[in-house]
């Protein structure tokens, strides 16, 4: 996916979830935060962003915050990237052999997964996580507790017990990591969720993006450790 309209800019706060005070060229702005995590650790007081200009003059936040420098690693914390960039993939890909028919979000049980797909080996559902959080070039989910997501693990164990494939692709919005794995340490039930799943016959699939200021595009798979 491309972005327009992009500028630098620089963090000022969060004064909520959805807004953050910032600067752009010398002089403070409104920024929409497309991102509701938490990035504690990469929202910090002068870091570097970039940011993408609004066309309408309507809004009240000039600006989408698109992704921020942490040290000399761009990463993209636009929580509707991830999908966009599958979605953009998914066609051409490898992943399902001859695949006819591509619906987003689809209702399955008490979840709306990301998208079902019809292809030669038959219907699967693909449920997509954004991964934004990185340490030492290991990156991992979820940066906070998600009950959502251990839900969507168990209606995809589920899925596969009823005869459809399912998957989990993590797209790390970002390039040259080591590997993923889940966030034992602030999330032990999603992370052990995630472990039965792949158990049960969920495919686990993480892919790191090329990220520039203006592009994001799935890229490499990623080695994943549970």
């Amino acid at each position: 996916m491309n972005y327009k309209n992009i500028k630098e800019a620089v963090f000022l706060n969060r004064p909520n979830r959805f807004i953050a005070n910032i600067e752009v060229d010398g002089v403070p702005a409104i920024c929409h935060v497309k991102n509701t995590g938490r990035c504690r650790e990469l929202l910090l007081p002068g870091v570097k962003l970039i940011v993408q200009e609004a066309t309408s003059t309507a809004r009240k936040t000039p600006y989408d915050l698109i992704a921020v420098w942490k040290g000399k690693r761009l990463i993209n914390i636009d929580a509707t990237a991830p999908n966009i960039v599958v979605a953009e993939w998914l066609p051409q890909s490898n992943l399902l052999p001859q695949i006819t028919y591509i619906r987003p979000e689809t209702v399955y049980g008490n979840s709306r997964f990301d998208f079902y797909v019809e292809s030669a080996a038959g219907p699967a559902f693909i449920e997509v996580k954004g991964v934004t959080l990185e340490e030492d070039g290991i990156v991992r989910f979820p940066d906070a507790p998600t009950q959502r997501g251990c839900k969507h693990l168990l209606e995809l164990m589920d899925c596969v017990q009823q005869g459809y494939a399912a998957y989990i692709i993590f797209v790390v919005q970002m390039e040259n990591v080591r590997y993923f794995e889940a966030n034992d340490a602030i999330d032990p039930a999603f992370a052990s969720a995630l472990s039965a799943a792949q158990k049960a016959g969920v495919h686990i699939l993480a892919f790191t993006c090329k990220t520039e200021a203006s592009l994001l595009q799935l890229d490499k798979a990623l080695p994943i450790r549970l």
